[in-house]
């Protein structure tokens, strides 16, 4: 089995190339934001824990977070997937460290990270776009940039990180859909 990730700011498109890429090549789609959401559904004691630091405005930790993944990655395993395709995760450093781990402890391929590189004014215009079609109350102006600003202090580095160990992939995130998928497929197929 192998593990994708892939990355990029708010509004790069990583949802809909995620969407492809899970047609495409079958992978386990794994949403961390969807995970503890299904944890805190579930009453779960980690879900009560994140429930209790989400409703005092703190983030949920790299530990929690990395557990939910590592019980997501398990429960591949048992399914026999082909692969793991990670959006928007790790966040951090410190999770990237934790991620490593989880890899080598179940003999996992990690092609690596696949980085959505767009340019800022166009993720605004993406995401204020978005705002007005979807009804999300978080694509406004302020909301997006405070958004972006975590995503450069925190989410930047994991992308340096993983081109410490040539596990990184820059890709136009700008072009057509078809066109970016394209070179994202390029890249996974050089590894499957």
């Amino acid at each position: 089995m192998f593990l994708v990730a892939i990355s990029g700011p708010p509004g790069a498109g990583k949802g809909t190339q995620s969407k492809l890429l899970v047609q495409e090549f079958g992978f386990e789609y794994i949403s961390t934001g969807e995970a503890l959401r299904r944890e805190m559904a579930m009453s779960t004691e980690v879900g009560k824990q994140i429930k209790m630091l989400m409703d005092q405005g703190n983030l949920v930790s790299d530990e929690i977070v990395t557990d939910i993944v590592r019980d997501v990655v398990k429960e591949s395993i048992e399914k026999n997937a082909r692969g793991i395709l990670f959006d928007g995760y790790p966040r951090t450093v410190p999770q990237a460290m934790l991620l490593d781990e989880i890899i080598e402890e179940n003999n996992i391929d990690f092609i690596g990270m696949i980085g959505l590189e767009v340019d800022e004014n166009v993720l605004i215009n993406r995401i204020l776009l978005r705002g007005k079609t979807s009804g999300r109350n978080d694509d406004n102006e302020e909301s997006v940039k405070r958004r972006l600003d975590e995503y450069y202090e925190k989410t930047e580095p994991v992308l340096d990180y993983c081109k410490l160990n040539g596990k990184y992939f820059g890709v136009d995130g700008e072009g057509e859909v078809d066109e970016i998928h394209q070179s994202i497929n390029d890249i996974i197929k050089t590894y499957i």
